[in-house]
């Protein structure tokens, strides 16, 4: 029965799943964008940075050095606005130094002068300068000084020299990070080609870079500018590399450490780094800027950050010889707020905080039949049957939504739910047919302590701990996928502790302060790790992969493999442990994540599902939780993981405190200001439902069924314990294939397969035009009118009544075919299940 697809009935029913079955909240709205901010002239003072007030000079040292200065104006509001280049600066003596029109610094020769800022309503601000170190200079040091220059100019990016291979002959250390190595192979190695200190213009590094010879990354540099200066000059001086006893950076910050921008504002940015024998040093033009948020501001290579149109909080990351530190703006959109809903908890306060702060008024909260829908789908992955919506709209009791959020939190579905979830991340799957008792083992096993409401630090401990064999011990399966040193580490880092440590098994973690020794001090904590086969079943099966986990006695330590030192056991941040040879190291690993002011581990748990909840983390990705890339609310993050610490880890207090929250219950359709917030939480945040929820969610709505292997009959899509034996519908959909730890697995983008699957695939209208389908018992009663059986069908579908303009649509067309009313009740289920309403939790 393809009639649905064919002929003139087609933009009959395309209408009937039209405007009328869309929720307005994902359709465009006008929003009152608050307009480019333009410099005021009603300043009561300037002042002068990156120090100021705190230092009564700026020092430059040495030729090389350089001194970027931003202005700011202070309003008499007290606000503080970048003036960097909407000023006027004055040098008294440019013998001594020189100053650009956007504020940097070039000294010239030693000397004390006075750089003088005038605004443009005349208020005026000076700071002495004093430049030393030019008559006698200092050699220049390859690993302080040259090697930026490569990291800068990307020369040492993965994508060109940087690579394992190198490129074209030429190899350097990714992101100079081994400056050592990259010594050698510039200065030592291609017999000499690429530098000649007795004429440094003609060295193959100079001419490649400006473009004289040929270059495959293009023309980088200009003979007259600051890196061609210092590369020369560097050359001249007969390559000096320095000594270990050289000054290494620190650390380094950048100034202002955070303001508050208007949108489309700009805010100059200097970045200080401080050395080993506590000098500092500007080494703005020479840092590398990003930003977290690229929809919200944008950096150019000079520090100079620009806001666009989004309201809400971004992080300016400055990297710089390996060390890293961030700028914060927070870009209000300056709406005042008469009225916020109710704070209920801590949840509310730090939301409702952060929305005042940004006058970004909220949605309000949510409707009843909303919500039902909404928090069924979130914590049982199914929505409510038609007879629980009708109780629940009905009921007048005022508590009526806790207590709905509790039985569900208690329900077997819920485990269901979260099994599912952490089912794929843990990686349990079957790879092979023998495999399916320790996956099933595994499954149930998971499954129970989500039930039971295991604390998660036991949860956690038991799976990284484990030992045995599956049949005793389930939790050992982890290690059937997770089976060597470097995935346990990666894996475990990623899961538990929010952190993608991947990068620092070859090198320095480019956007955070973690090394190869962080790398293998953690990988030490599993060296002790033992196989074997099992004391029973299967033994010497060819492919039996499930083994038997041991500790194997003896000095746990973990080879850098580049500096080539065995390291010790050592947590992220600490010392190293000393443990005897007889103690599994995996348990003091443990004892470590359990402890009450571990700054990672219930961060990382609260932020993964933060956003299962709201569809985006507080921190985003939602592993990914470093210096660089902070806290849309930090208040929220702090709060929620401590809440969740004091309650003893409950997963299950966490839901019920989420859930409570009124800034989980607010509606999803945006008002006049906040259709543009991404990441504030002013509204729900509308999100596909997943693979497993569909399917299940679709054959509840058509009252059809769907047999999946090795389960039983009235198994759901979300009780598959083996992704890799799901039908089709799940792959389409994006169901993950618990291939990696990280949840970017499950695909939540749509695309054509997935419209085509719904719109017409023969398992889609097989369900719907069966003989016991929902459309054919609709059809058959005749006890009731028309009207009663939309209104079931609404409830089925969108846990809500129909709108009187959706009745009357629906009426009508059944009225049409009223000589085949199950054709008609087929159209109409088709309709509705190619919405957004009901293809979106919103």
């Amino acid at each position: 029965m393809d009639f649905r697809f064919k002929g003139s009935r087609m933009p009959q029913i395309l209408m009937l799943c039209g405007v009328m079955f869309l929720i307005s909240g994902f359709g465009a709205t006008n929003v009152l964008g608050a307009p480019a901010a333009n410099v005021p002239a009603d300043f009561k003072e300037i002042q002068i940075g990156p120090h100021p007030g705190e230092k009564e000079l700026l020092l430059l040292r040495g030729p090389d050095s350089r001194q970027q200065v931003f202005v700011t104006g202070v309003l008499a509001s007290g606000k503080l606005q970048d003036l960097t280049r909407n000023v006027t600066y004055a040098i008294t003596n440019q013998n001594i130094a020189t100053i650009s029109s956007d504020g940097y610094i070039t000294p010239h020769n030693d000397g004390q002068t006075q750089l003088t800022v005038t605004a443009k309503n005349g208020k005026k601000a000076s700071i002495p300068i004093s430049v030393q170190g030019i008559a006698s200079p200092e050699a220049i040091n390859f690993k302080n000084q040259v090697v930026p220059i490569f990291t800068k100019l990307t020369c040492n990016s993965g994508g060109c020299h940087g690579k394992a291979s190198g490129q074209n002959g030429f190899k350097l250390s990714l992101l100079g990070f081994y400056p050592e190595d990259d010594y050698e192979f510039l200065v030592k190695e291609g017999r000499g080609r690429r530098l000649f200190p007795t004429s440094p213009a003609e060295s193959l590094l100079l001419m490649k870079g400006t473009g004289v010879t040929p270059h495959g990354g293009g023309k980088l540099i200009k003979s007259d500018s600051y890196e061609y200066r210092l590369l020369y000059r560097w050359i001249e001086q007969g390559m000096p590399y320095g000594s270990d006893q050289d000054r290494t950076v620190a650390s380094i910050e950048c100034f202002p450490q955070s303001r508050t921008m208007g949108q489309e504002a700009e805010q100059q940015i200097s970045v200080i780094a401080t050395y080993s024998d506590g000098s500092t040093e500007d080494v703005t033009r020479m840092a590398l800027f990003e930003a977290n948020d690229t929809e919200m501001a944008e950096v150019n290579k000079t520090g100079l950050v620009k806001t666009l149109n989004l309201s809400g909080e971004v992080a300016i990351m400055a990297r710089y010889q390996g060390q890293v530190s961030t700028f914060r703006a927070t870009i209000p959109l300056g709406v005042t707020i008469a009225n916020l809903p109710k704070s209920r908890n801590l949840i509310d306060e730090a939301v409702f905080n952060k929305l005042k702060v940004l006058g970004i008024p909220p949605s309000p909260v949510s409707d009843d039949a909303t919500f039902m829908r909404r928090v069924y789908i979130d914590i049982t992955g199914s929505t409510p049957t038609e007879d629980e919506v009708k109780v629940f709209l009905a009921d007048k009791d005022p508590v009526k939504r806790d207590k709905l959020i509790d039985r569900l939190i208690d329900s077997p579905a819920y485990a269901d739910y979260f099994a599912n979830k952490w089912n794929m991340v843990l990686r349990n799957k079957k790879l092979q047919p023998i495999d399916i008792a320790g996956t099933n083992a595994f499954y149930k096993w998971i499954w129970n302590s989500l039930y039971e409401n295991k604390p998660y630090n036991e949860f956690v401990g038991e799976i990284l701990s484990a030992s045995g064999e599956y049949r005793q011990n389930p939790a050992v399966v982890w290690y059937r996928e997770v089976n060597t040193v470097e995935e346990q580490v990666e894996d475990t880092a990623q899961l538990f502790l929010g952190l993608r440590i991947q990068c620092a098994r070859c090198h320095h973690h480019p956007f955070e302060k973690w090394s190869q020794n962080d790398y293998y001090g953690l990988a030490a904590f599993f060296s002790r790790v033992g196989t074997k086969d099992p004391s029973s079943g299967p033994i010497g099966t060819r492919g039996f992969r499930d083994k038997r986990i041991f500790h194997k006695e003896g000095t746990a330590t973990a080879k850098n493999i580049r500096s080539g030192e065995n390291l010790k056991p050592t947590a992220l941040g600490m010392e190293p442990f000393e443990l005897s040879p007889e103690r599994d190291p995996r348990v003091a690993l443990v004892q470590w994540l359990s402890r009450t002011d571990n700054p990672f581990f219930a961060k990382a748990l609260v932020n993964r599902y933060w956003k299962h909840f709201f569809g985006r983390g507080i921190v985003e990705p939602e592993d990914d939780m470093r210096a660089t890339n902070p806290p849309a609310n930090p208040e929220l993050l702090d709060g929620l993981s401590k809440h969740f610490v004091e309650s003893g880890f409950d997963l299950k207090e966490l839901v019920r405190a989420i859930c409570r929250s009124n800034a989980y219950q607010l509606s999803s359709l945006p008002n006049e200001h906040n259709l543009k917030d991404k990441q504030n939480f002013s509204r729900y945040y509308p999100k596909r439902l997943t693979a497993e929820v569909l399917y299940d969610v679709f054959h509840q709505v058509t009252n059809s069924t769907q047999r999946f292997s090795g389960l039983p009959a009235e198994a759901k899509a979300i009780q598959i314990t083996d992704a890799t034996s799901a039908p089709y519908f799940l792959k389409v959909f994006g169901q993950p294939q618990a291939d990696t730890a990280c949840e970017c697995e499950r695909s939540q983008s749509a695309n054509l397969a997935q419209s085509l699957h719904l719109l017409n695939s023969k398992e889609v209208q097989d369900k719907i035009t069966n003989g016991s389908s929902r459309a054919a018992t609709l059809a058959k009663d005749t006890k009731r009118s028309n009207e009663e059986k939309i209104q079931e069908l609404y409830r089925w579908v969108y846990s809500r009544a129909p709108q009187e303009q959706e009745m009357k649509f629906a009426l009508s067309y059944i009225e049409k075919h009223k000589a085949k009313p199950q054709i008609a009740y087929e159209d109409i289920i088709w309709a509705l299940i190619n919405t957004k309403e009901f293809l979106f939790n919103h």
